[in-house]
């Protein structure tokens, strides 16, 4: 088991409103749960376990079409998930780093996200990547006008100009709350990923529930096209 570790985890983190509802909570409960009680229990495991990097899409670039009052409750999360959140990862040798267009954000998020990148820069624990304002269409878009020479590019050229660049191909693709597609998700890294459904939510994320993640990946016999 111990070989068929995957290097890179990536999760769509799904469900977090249906969670809400069916619990009878506000809508952003799931939201709020997600960020005190789910992201370090599971990027402390996935260390644990011997995961080099996890993924979380935690906002994409369609989310901002949400109702205002959702979002900016959601900004209210990112703020205090960033400042408290993530100061914990730092203490514990976790590396953040932050793809997506963080351009839209308000300058104080903007900053903190910077700074959290530059404290944690050297970190070797894990590296807990967060997907923000985050589009697979949108990446590429921004890859392709920043080529000097598109005509001659390879694709480890290309892979150079994502905003994932260091960063290796996702092996296993969780989306939790059973929805069985990718939406967009790291389209171009994601094409040998091993993909994986659970029913769910993401609320509901545990440690144990990862751990059941990586025996399915670990039974499963990857060809890469051969």
């Amino acid at each position: 088991m111990a070989n068929n570790i995957p290097v890179h985890i990536a999760i769509i983190m799904d469900g977090n409103r249906r969670w809400a509802k069916e619990h009878n909570l506000p809508v952003l409960a799931g939201h709020q749960r997600v960020s005190d009680e789910v992201l370090e229990p599971l990027v402390e495991h996935a260390a644990k376990r011997g995961v080099s990097f996890i993924t979380f899409w935690a906002f994409s670039t369609e989310n901002w079409n949400r109702d205002a009052k959702e979002v900016e409750g959601i900004m209210r999360i990112f703020r205090h998930t960033v400042r408290k959140r993530w100061q914990r990862l730092h203490d514990k040798g976790v590396k953040v780093r932050v793809i997506g267009d963080i351009s839209r954000f308000a300058p104080d998020i903007r900053k903190a996200l910077t700074g959290v990148m530059e404290q944690t820069a050297q970190n070797k624990k894990i590296t807990a990547v967060f997907a923000l304002n985050y589009g697979g269409r949108d990446e590429i878009l921004r890859a392709v006008r920043s080529l000097p020479d598109a005509i001659r590019v390879t694709e480890q050229d290309f892979s150079a100009h994502l905003d994932t660049a260091g960063v290796p191909d996702p092996d296993l693709i969780i989306r939790t709350s059973g929805e069985m597609r990718l939406s967009g998700f790291l389209p171009w890294q994601s094409v040998y990923s091993e993909l994986y459904f659970p029913v769910w939510h993401m609320p509901d994320f545990t440690p144990e529930k990862l751990d059941e993640a990586i025996e399915v990946y670990a039974k499963r016999k990857r060809r890469f096209g051969k």
